[in-house]
């Protein structure tokens, strides 16, 4: 029944299916940019956990430096 009356009044409106497919390319983008910048933001912050041994690292083997005596 319900095709029957889409048939009758026409159908859906053209600009509307328009509208729902580029929103639909639109939604798939936004997708693909949530999972690019996930995968960026897991990188960068492996890579300040990294940075931050890294200092560790460096602050340590500067205490193991002797200093010279005070006179």
């Amino acid at each position: 029944m319900a095709k029957a009356l889409l048939g009758y009044v026409g159908g859906t409106d053209p600009r509307l299916t328009t509208e729902v497919q580029r929103l639909r390319r639109r939604v798939t983008d936004l997708e693909a940019q949530v999972l690019r910048l996930q995968v960026e933001n897991d990188q960068l912050a492996e890579a300040a956990v990294e940075h931050g041994r890294l200092l560790d690292d460096a602050v340590l083997s500067d205490t193991h430096v002797p200093q010279p005596a005070l006179t």
